[in-house]
């Protein structure tokens, strides 16, 4: 691939002329509306909260800082951070660890710095810096993408901070590593087949848990159906996982040997293959198992039915549909949604900042949250396009991708179609750590769309 860029005489212009003319406009008007928008929802969300201008007065200094940050990015070099990929990436993996000895403990998460009056998340910041490091060694390895080492390393990078935020445990936060990962890998041109194979493994190890989570919280139909239940006492291990995991693979083996038979010629390396990725897929399952709770395994399940657990994991997503649908087309009025004001939507102002606005500005205005969050990805994605390098249209898909993540994840929980996994939604939700890095994040976005006009 050839990356052109123009080449116009600055001769006559001062260096912040330079860069107001060459900005991209929309995107930061998109982001100050998300902002903007986010801070009157949070307000309505924390009216009624004991001491509402702390809360608010946190949220404010987070966006000043926010767009602080998002200047300082905006004006350093991107193409920078390419040549010191180990310094960025040994200063994440340390702020990581470092948090699981000095770090202090919220909601059982033991994920944050206490600073002052303040605290702050590493993961929002080590996220930004993983897809800088990624995105620095896939532009260095291109032509080495076919390699399996150049995919294995690639996910050596991301389990170094994986792992660790699970210490804390944070099940939560990793999940977007992976989306992002395996989508910059596509980009590069990895093996189809290898990305198939990544998605099956970590379909195995965070399902297997997770299914057996879903049909435990259904006695009695585990009761009627006694080979679902002989499958579900299996991911707890012993004999019977054994006898389950040999029983795959005799399938497999049968249905490889009768596709030869009718010629449909299948390498015998396949069957192995596929064998070892299920082999090892179940056994991480236990380590996922071991770092969820179980009520966390049920949030993140109960959206399939939230009716087998309407007073525990399932009622989050049942007073967020009845928020979101109450408010109708128009809403009911800002500061005026019952579910929201009277208490009955829990996480209001952080995981279930939607709902509050689905319910108080109603089916227009949502979408119009929703269109936002397009255009943000949209434009994001112009900037991978129009990079002057690989490196900055690695990174800039990195983040697109990271926003896409964050947005389908959270409008869908919030509407009972996705796993309720505690992701914000960057810009609206309330968090500080997640507004200052998604602001430097669309720092870095301005800085390599600028410099594509530039020697």
């Amino acid at each position: 691939m050839i990356y052109k860029f123009e080449s116009i005489d600055y001769t006559n212009k001062t260096f912040p002329r330079r860069f107001l003319e060459k900005m991209d406009w929309m995107l930061f008007s998109i982001v100050a509306l998300l902002v903007l928008s986010g801070l009157v929802a949070v307000y309505s969300a924390i009216r009624n909260f004991e001491s509402p201008e702390k809360f608010l007065t946190t949220q404010i200094i987070a966006v000043i800082l926010g767009f602080v940050g998002l200047l300082i990015f905006l004006t350093l070099n991107y193409q920078y951070y390419r040549q010191i990929p180990y310094f960025i990436y040994i200063s994440s993996f340390l702020l990581l660890a470092l948090v699981l000895v000095f770090g202090i403990k919220i909601r059982g998460t033991k994920g944050w710095f206490s600073l002052f009056y303040f605290s702050f998340q590493p993961v929002e910041f080590a996220k930004i810096m993983f897809i800088l490091v990624l995105a620095g060694y896939l532009d260095r390895r291109w032509r080495e993408i076919k390699r399996l080492s150049t995919v294995f390393i690639s996910l050596f990078l991301l389990l170094g901070h994986v792992i660790l935020i699970l210490m804390q445990p944070d099940f939560s936060s990793t999940l977007v590593y992976f989306p992002v990962t395996l989508i910059l890998l596509y980009v590069v041109g990895a093996e189809l087949l290898y990305l198939l194979a990544i998605v099956l493994f970590g379909g195995l190890a965070a399902g297997i848990p997770l299914m057996a989570t879903y049909f435990r919280m259904q006695p009695e139909f585990l009761g009627t159906h006694p080979v679902i239940n002989f499958i579900v006492i299996a991911t707890r291990g012993g004999w019977q996982a054994l006898v389950v995991l040999l029983g795959i693979i005799l399938i497999l083996t049968i249905v490889w040997w009768f596709l030869n038979q009718l010629r449909i010629s299948i390498p015998f390396l396949y069957l192995i293959i596929l064998s070892g990725i299920i082999v090892f897929g179940s056994i991480s399952s236990v380590v996922v198992q071991k770092s969820l709770r179980e009520y966390q395994r049920k949030r993140l399940i109960v959206f399939l039915n939230p009716e087998i657990d309407p007073l525990g994991a399932g009622y989050n997503i049942i007073q967020s549909k009845i928020a979101i649908g109450s408010g109708q087309l128009l809403g009911k009025g800002l500061f005026s949604g019952t579910q929201s004001q009277l208490g009955f939507l829990p996480e209001q102002h952080t995981d279930f900042i939607f709902s509050m606005i689905g319910e108080e500005t109603g089916y227009f205005f949502s979408q119009l949250a929703i269109i936002l969050y397009f255009l943000l990805v949209w434009r994001a994605l112009i900037i991978a396009r129009d990079a002057r390098d690989r490196y900055g249209s690695l990174v800039a898909t990195g983040i697109a991708s990271m926003f896409a993540f964050y947005g389908i994840i959270n409008i869908g929980m919030v509407m009972g179609l996705m796993p309720a996994t505690g992701l914000p939604l960057p810009f609206l939700s309330y968090g500080g750590s997640c507004m200052v890095s998604s602001l430097c994040a669309i720092g870095i976005l301005f800085s390599i769309q600028i410099r594509r006009y530039t020697h």
